[in-house]
C-alpha cells in the first residue's frame, strides 16, 4: 500500500492506494499514530484507490476514531469504492464513521 500524505485548510490529508490488509495496516496505523501525536484536530482519509479492506484495516479506522473523540478531533473517510463501502455497511461501521462521497464533501464538513 502506499500512502500519499498532504495538508489543506489545517486538515491533514492520507490518500491511500492498493489493498488495506493485515500487512499493510501497521504502516497506516504509525502514520495515524504520528498525526495524532502531533494533535491532528482533522482527518481526512481519501479511499478512492483503495480496493481491498480486511478486518485489520477495519480495527487500524476504529481505533483511530476513538483516539480522535477522546481529543475531539474529526476523521472523514472519503471516496469509498463500492467493495470498500460494502464491508463498512456489513460491519455497521457506515452508522460510526462519516463516510463523505468526495474529497470537497468532507473538507467542507470539517469547516461546518
Amino acid at each position: 500500500m502506499k500512502i500519499d500524505q498532504r495538508q489543506s485548510n489545517n486538515v491533514d490529508i492520507l490518500e491511500l492506494t492498493g489493498e488495506l490488509d493485515f500487512h499493510s495496516s501497521p504502516e497506516l496505523r504509525d502514520r495515524l499514530q504520528d498525526l495524532l501525536k502531533k494533535q491532528a484536530g482533522k482527518i481526512l482519509i481519501n479511499l478512492k484507490k483503495v480496493n481491498y479492506i480486511d478486518s485489520s484495516g477495519l480495527a487500524t479506522f476504529v481505533e483511530t476514531l476513538q483516539k480522535m473523540k477522546r481529543m475531539n478531533g474529526k476523521l472523514v473517510l472519503t471516496d469509498l469504492a463500492p467493495a470498500v463501502r460494502s464491508v463498512f455497511e456489513i460491519a455497521k461501521l457506515d452508522q460510526i464513521f462519516h463516510l463523505a462521497a468526495s474529497e470537497q464533501e468532507a473538507l467542507t464538513a470539517f469547516a461546518g
